[in-house]
């Protein structure tokens, strides 16, 4: 009787042991299969620098706008999907006007030149542009008669106590228009930016698009400011 007893306890403690094992081996396999994926991912993740090269279009309403870019255009990850937003950031080459892709790698990480723009969709502020706010503002801010700059353009210094410092102000003329205007970094503060100047323009329902460009691009301003607009005419759409 007490052998029986004993062997009925050791097969009882015998079956709970088998089935312990066999959880465990189990949890180390899917541990395994995890770590597996989850190495592929991360590696791609570290690879891919916040950057993504989803085609997938993306549809982001702010107001009675309508912006419609693919995901490898958006500049921020938590940005790339569709819905309401109340600033949207894009980015993309110039002068392909593109997104990220394996092939414009180099080229968003800055290895050769500079040629990446940064745009910023934005409720409007105020009732002018910069090329709108340049007479009744930022003529009175700046330091006269500034310097020759590329493609005809003019740099001027802003004053003391504009609250410019560290900046020029790029003028160009334009036949019936108001002129272009950019603000630019100076000194080792434009060295160290990726795209040292700035212009907004209005576009859509009461938006304002602010980007920004390699000094560069300055000597190419026109071809720039009509890419600008004609990229912003194809994935801009109003309720108007």
């Amino acid at each position: 009787m007490r052998e029986a007893a004993a062997a009925e306890e050791f097969e009882v403690v015998d079956s709970t042991l088998m089935k312990r094992v066999f959880y465990v081996f189990a949890a180390l396999a899917l541990l395994s299969v995890a770590i597996s994926l989850g190495g592929k991912w991360l590696g791609r993740s570290i690879a891919m620098a916040g950057y993504t090269d989803d085609t997938t279009v993306r549809q982001v309403v702010m107001g009675n706008n309508v912006i419609s870019v693919p995901a490898n255009f958006i500049r921020f990850d938590q940005a790339r999907r569709d819905g309401i937003a109340s600033r949207f950031d894009l980015y993309l080459r110039y002068p392909e006007m593109d997104g990220y892709s394996t092939a414009a790698r180099d080229d968003f990480n800055h290895v050769t030149t500079r040629k990446i723009i940064f745009l910023s969709f934005e409720p409007r502020m105020m009732s002018r542009d910069m090329s709108g706010r340049f007479a009744p503002i930022y003529s009175a801010l700046i330091v006269t008669p500034g310097t020759p700059g590329p493609a005809g353009t003019r740099l001027y210094g802003f004053t003391e106590k504009s609250g410019y410092l560290n900046e020029v102000l790029a003028v160009a003329e334009r036949p019936g228009k108001d002129p272009f205007v950019a603000r630019c970094l100076s000194g080792p503060s434009a060295e160290d930016s990726l795209a040292p100047c700035e212009r907004d323009i209005q576009v859509g329902d009461d938006l304002s698009l602010t980007y920004r460009f390699p000094r560069e691009l300055l000597g190419n301003w026109q071809a720039l400011d009509a890419a600008i607009a004609t990229k912003v005419a194809g994935i801009l759409k109003t309720g108007r």
